[in-house]
């Protein structure tokens, strides 16, 4: 318990964390404080091209071998079970209809890549490597949790726009794109590539990720001010439960894999994060009658916090004392 408790005090006053309690005060201060949507936009883009890179720089430099394909297929795995076990805990532990119990189900199969960036800055400021292709298993999380939800609703009999089109937004959706065809990038230059313009996407990733964080907390801050009331202590409480039993879902399969100890940290982590990016804009297609005001409050109001504050010390620990390290 004392190692989580430090690990979560020294996480709490890190720039990134600090940056992101910034924008939710500014939110719930009802400051004018904003940051304008191309410059986010831009930010976004920078942060997960900066990401894909150096994964694809880390596995050319690491060669493919089976322990990569399975930690691939890993993620897969769990992207496509947990929006059930999320499903099965909401209707247990709340009033919400099958249609939004699915949407929300769907944001925790899939993954947030600012939670797993974080993730790997405490590793780093603590001096822990981890494997370079997990990068990858982050972007094959991204959309099979999708299909698993809109299956809920379909099996349901609520009906769900499962055509072509859709299909074709999940799958070519920008973040997904973009960090997939960065990682290629840097996966074919390799090692010579990053050297050659480290400048630009290693020495000021920690900068544009503070500035990402201040967005992110006027955004998460606004939505928990503008949902009050919509959410019942079941959904919250079920926003806090969710990653942890997630976690030990990741913490298994990494177990499985025989990942090191910062793979199995990263492999926890995105198992316990919860998308607030891809899910939403395919839910909004896909699901138009469930409810924004409830899946991405859970998702970026009570869980992403979560996770940056106690979640990922927690997973760190957690991996900590079953590896050692």
């Amino acid at each position: 318990m004392g190692e989580i408790l430090s690990l979560a005090a020294n996480n709490l006053i890190s720039p990134i964390i600090l940056s992101f309690a910034l924008g939710v005060f500014a939110a719930f201060a009802r400051s004018d404080l904003t940051i304008p949507e191309a410059v986010a936009k831009g930010l976004s883009i920078y942060l997960l091209f900066a990401i894909g890179f150096k994964g694809g720089a880390g596995v050319a430099a690491h060669g493919v071998d089976a322990k990569l394909v399975g930690s691939l297929v890993a993620g897969l795995v769990l992207s496509a079970v947990l929006p059930f076990v999320a499903f099965a805990m909401l209707r247990a532990m709340t009033k919400l209809g099958t249609l939004d119990a699915a949407a929300v189900a769907g944001h925790y199969g899939s993954i947030s890549i600012v939670t797993f960036v974080a993730a790997t800055s405490l590793l780093n400021g603590r001096g822990i490597s981890s494997e370079g292709y997990m990068v990858a298993v982050a972007a094959v999380m991204e959309a099979p949790a999708i299909l698993s939800a809109l299956w809920l609703v379909v099996r349901s009999g609520r009906g769900a726009d499962m055509d072509a089109g859709l299909m074709r937004e999940i799958l070519l959706n920008g973040s997904i794109v973009l960090l997939v065809g960065s990682f290629a990038i840097g996966w074919i230059t390799g090692e010579e590539g990053l050297a050659q313009i480290s400048s630009f996407i290693v020495a000021p990733f920690q900068g544009v990720l503070c500035l990402f964080l201040l967005d992110m907390g006027l955004v998460a801050g606004r939505g928990l001010r503008e949902s009050r009331g919509v959410l019942g202590a079941g959904a919250v409480v079920f926003g806090l439960t969710m990653p942890l039993v997630g976690c030990l879902f990741g913490l298994a399969a990494a177990l499985l894999l025989g990942l090191s100890l910062g793979g199995t940290v990263l492999m926890m982590t995105l198992a316990a994060s919860a998308s607030y990016i891809a899910v939403p804009a395919a839910m909004r297609v896909a699901l138009p009658e469930a409810n924004p005001s409830i899946y991405l409050t859970l998702s970026l109001g009570v869980t992403f916090p979560f996770n940056l504050t106690l979640g990922i010390p927690i997973y760190a620990a957690i991996a900590a004392a079953i590896l050692g390290g």
